[in-house]
């Protein structure tokens, strides 16, 4: 099952005690990371994870603190005698930026390969690099520069049903490749298609990570049944509103509402100001809102 990390909570500048806002979603031991801020590197190893595991970086947008750790995490991959080309895919205005950016690594030891992806409208792609069954969409949010949301979506096989295997006198050696969705021939020439072993089929695992957005109306389809569901909330003041407004954030209420709209499982809020030095304060109003609103800290985990 899938793990996650969120690797800071901050946004606009690092403190002391947090680090910029950050993803980090492993599973089966590849890793996609969402963002990349200033001292991304120190935060994965600060919280236990490997820089090695990461096989995509997405990218919401190029504002400094999303994207300026890229050149030192580049290099500490690279320090960890990585070989393999390393995909990052971003809104594609911010190409050039990230080229730019690389541009002080000098000559890497992998390949870095990099992905436009649309602007103005969502689009879906298979994450073949980390899972064949992870899907990735997308969705355009309202900032004051390009900038994207991102849903991971993680299929699942059916339930095996061992019970039924043994009825039907099938071989153990053949059960995982009857999991994995593949019709066998047995050795007494009888042909068992997957779903004469296998139940109902389950909903993928859904994370949406949205930041840095105007809480626009398509966030609550692009969010909807989200297992998890990561959102800035950059001020818990309602008399912060009007300023929300002009600098294209949410409140933490602006979060939730949309939390509830999504019918989501799990709330976790991020990407607080560096004026909000104790968000937890929130906590007890926001539940009222949405009862599984979580005001993360730094190194908030959890398996899926």
């Amino acid at each position: 099952m899938p793990e996650i990390c969120l690797l800071g909570t901050g946004g606009m500048l690092p403190l002391k005690d947090r680090f910029l806002t950050s993803l980090y979603a492993e599973y089966n031991g590849k890793a996609v990371l969402i963002d990349c801020g200033e001292g991304t590197q120190v935060a994965i190893a600060k919280h236990g994870l490997k820089l090695s595991r990461i096989e995509l970086l997405l990218i919401t947008h190029c504002h400094a603190d999303h994207v300026t750790g890229l050149p030192g995490l580049l290099l500490s991959i690279g320090n960890s005698s990585r070989t393999e080309p390393l995909d990052i895919a971003a809104p594609e205005s911010c190409l050039p930026v990230l080229r730019n950016l690389m541009t002080v690594c000098g000559a890497l030891p992998y390949e870095v390969r990099l992905h436009g992806l649309p602007e103005n409208s969502s689009c879906e792609f298979s994450a073949d690099m980390i899972d064949s069954m992870l899907t990735i969409k997308t969705l355009p949010l309202s900032h004051r520069v390009s900038c994207l949301g991102y849903s991971l979506l993680l299929s699942r096989k059916p339930p095996f049903l061992p019970e039924n295997a043994k009825a039907l006198n099938i071989p153990v050696e053949y059960w995982k490749r009857l999991h994995a969705g593949e019709a066998v021939t047995l050795d007494d020439g009888r042909s068992i298609a997957p779903d004469a072993v296998t139940g109902e089929k389950r909903a993928p695992i859904k994370i949406t990570y949205t930041t840095d957005t105007l809480p626009i109306a398509e966030l609550a389809g692009f969010a909807e049944s989200s297992d998890l569901f990561i959102c800035e909330g950059m001020y818990g003041l309602p008399e912060k509103k009007e300023s929300m407004n002009e600098k294209c954030h949410m409140l933490m209420q602006d979060a939730c509402d949309i939390a509830v709209k999504a019918n989501v499982k799990r709330l976790w809020l991020t990407h607080y100001s560096p004026a909000e030095k104790e968000p937890a304060i929130y906590a007890e109003e926001l539940r009222q809102i949405f009862p599984e609103a979580v005001i993360t800290a730094d190194g908030a985990k959890i398996t899926l």
